[in-house]
């Protein structure tokens, strides 16, 4: 049993919730909970931790895993959240090919590109919807809040262990990679010139998402093949980026439903 707040093995998951680098360099992630504990695959455990009571209270949660455990008192020491349930995993970063981003051979690729998104609650939330909605794969910009960091990642409720993503330096050189594997891409932009229900989804897509703020860059949105808008009553100017991510998703997945 752990028993010191001076463990390393303390330290390393606490420098692995706070800290980006560290995650980055460990290649690894902290997660809490049963549900996301259940999630995790097998191949991507690296190690399990419990506190005293959850261990005599539901150990036979972790089945035939086996788990550090560590004091009660200094659990949570190790955890984001405010109350935390007692188990947390440590995970190995999965890594992916834009390849697998396409999804299988003979499918149309529905691809999503984030640019440069700050609240962690919108990109978790996103990875989400994508799930629901069919998405074959997540781009990400270098500047896009990280994917793993614990909000994030209870905002995906699971989803990041399903839905494959990757990190991109170069949007407009993705743009030009994607439009030569015939997916045509789309950017929200409130100065689109179709609404978003207009064009066909229903071959290779990609939605291009930007910023909360200050939305798509101009050069990523002129990468683009069309630009889209969804349209807006009232005073209201834009919708949250989760919002118009999911608004568009699903127009796709509507239109792939009915064939």
């Amino acid at each position: 049993m752990i028993t010191s707040a001076d463990n390393p093995q303390i330290r390393h998951i606490i420098r692995l919730n706070t800290k980006a680098r560290a995650r980055r360099e460990a290649g690894c992630f902290a997660v809490e909970g049963i549900r996301i504990f259940r999630e995790v695959p097998p191949a991507l455990r690296e190690q399990v931790y419990v506190s005293e009571t959850f261990m005599r209270e539901h150990g036979e949660v972790l089945g035939e895993v086996s788990a550090e455990v560590v004091a009660d008192r200094l659990f949570p020491k190790m955890c984001d959240t405010q109350t935390p349930q007692g188990i947390l995993t440590v995970a190995r970063m999965p890594q992916y090919t834009r390849e697998q981003l396409l999804g299988r051979e003979g499918t149309a690729p529905l691809v999503l590109l984030l640019e440069d998104l700050q609240d962690p609650g919108n990109v978790g939330t996103i990875l989400r919807t994508a799930e629901g909605a069919g998405v074959t794969g997540v781009f990400l910009s270098s500047r896009t809040a990280d994917i793993f960091s614990p909000k994030v990642i209870r905002s995906t409720m699971g989803s990041v262990f399903r839905v494959p993503f990757r990190q991109e330096p170069d949007l407009e050189e993705l743009a030009a990679w994607l439009a030569g594997r015939n997916v045509v891409s789309y950017a929200a932009h409130l100065a689109g010139t179709a609404a978003y229900t207009e064009p066909d989804y229903r071959g290779g897509t990609a939605f291009f998402i930007g910023n909360e703020g200050s939305g798509l860059s101009e050069t990523l949105s002129g990468a683009a093949a069309c630009r889209i808008r969804i349209p807006m009553e009232g005073q209201v100017e834009s919708l949250n980026a989760a919002v118009s991510a999911a608004v568009l998703l699903y127009e796709a997945h509507r239109q792939r439903s009915a064939g």
